[in-house]
């Protein structure tokens, strides 16, 4: 991961998981399975693509009855569906079981809450996105993987909500700080994958601080970084929170509308109707004719 994009990854593990299969090594084959969905959650890859490609691998677990990468996949469904409409017409009754997680032997209780942080971030819950991350971040610790610094840069930007609130504020001034530093370390190994989150991360920090042209540079860098690595989540986002801060901060409701607007587009091309319909609501109470 430190030199590959999370999108260079995606057919080749796919392919791994083919032969896997078909040269009876069925171990190998479901890892890079697993690995697939989360390269291909990281990238940004449309949502209703990924949530038919995870239906699809769902149906041919029942053949090889891989209880573990069954639950992972359940796992990623959930994710997948809250992100594309919070589960109200693609969610499905079967879900995923992790067993005792305060076992410290149960080893794939790190995906329930590395993905449980996820979902509370995008869904806007801070306190259970802050208890889910650092439930994560504990069991991870100071790894490399690609998992461990997108829940870092999720909790930065929530610890950054949570100080915005005044609320925890020294614990979230050093979550703050612990974010940074894992970004800075993970864009030195990778650009492609992480500079966009250390330039958000820093514009959401300089928009506390009252550094209104240095916020609004870092703002656009995070934008066009996102988008020169293909990562239209993560440049719906970047454009979400420059537009909160144009609209809260700046007061400058004609830069929060162009920004919202940038934001539903990404967000649309995504397959977010959770997140559009959220911009939508900003976007009306800004503009009365509902551009």
């Amino acid at each position: 991961w430190r030199f590959e994009p999370f999108q260079a990854g995606i057919e080749p593990l796919r392919q791994g998981f083919e032969v896997g299969l078909s040269s009876g090594n069925k171990d190998m084959g479901l890892h890079c399975l697993i690995h697939t969905m989360k390269n291909a959650l990281f990238s940004g890859a449309s949502l209703k693509s990924t949530l038919k490609e995870i239906d699809y691998y769902l149906h041919l677990l029942k053949t090889y009855k891989s209880e573990v990468t069954n639950n992972f996949m359940l796992n990623f469904r959930e994710t997948v569906s809250l992100l594309i409409d919070n589960g109200e017409a693609t969610s499905i009754p079967e879900k995923a079981v992790f067993g005792d997680l305060n076992d410290p032997g149960n080893k794939p209780r790190e995906a329930f809450f590395h993905h449980s942080a996820i979902r509370c971030y995008w869904s806007g819950h801070t306190e259970r996105c802050r208890y889910f991350s650092e439930k994560s971040m504990n069991l991870t610790g100071q790894g490399g993987q690609p998992t461990a610094y997108i829940v870092k840069f999720l909790f930065g930007l929530n610890c950054l909500d949570l100080l915005r609130n005044n609320k925890q504020v020294n614990k979230s001034r050093e979550g703050i700080r612990v974010a940074i530093a894992a970004m800075e370390d993970a864009a030195t190994n990778s650009e492609w994958n992480f500079m966009n989150k250390l330039r958000l991360l820093e514009a959401e920090q300089k928009s506390i601080t009252q550094n209104h042209w240095l916020a609004i540079d870092l703002y656009d860098a995070s934008i066009q970084s996102a988008k020169k690595s293909g990562f239209i989540h993560e440049q719906g986002l970047a454009c979400e929170k420059a537009g909160f801060y144009f609209k809260n901060k700046a007061g400058n409701n004609e830069k929060a509308l162009e920004y919202f607007k940038q934001a539903r587009a990404c967000y649309d091309e995504w397959g977010s109707s959770m997140k559009v319909g959220l911009i939508k609501k900003e976007i009306d109470s800004l503009d009365v004719s509902g551009s």
